[in-house]
């Protein structure tokens, strides 16, 4: 079993839709510029109301990702 060293970043996502809208567009945008993503944590939640109503959902979020070894 390979012993791995991961980095952690923070994100923030947000969704008009759902919560897990939010995550999932964080990670989806992380994809498109990280590599070996492997696991998240939702640190904290919150949203906007306007009109008694919610109108955006806004997430923050850790994300390890496993470095990469170089030869």
């Amino acid at each position: 079993m390979d012993n791995h060293i991961y980095k952690v970043i923070e994100l923030a996502g947000t969704s008009t839709t759902t919560m897990e809208d939010a995550i999932q567009n964080a990670i989806s945008r992380a994809s498109k510029t990280l590599r070996n993503m492997r696991w998240f944590q939702v640190i904290e939640t919150r949203g906007r109301i306007e009109r008694e109503k919610i109108t955006r959902w806004e997430v923050v979020l850790k994300i390890g990702f496993a470095l990469e070894e170089t030869l």
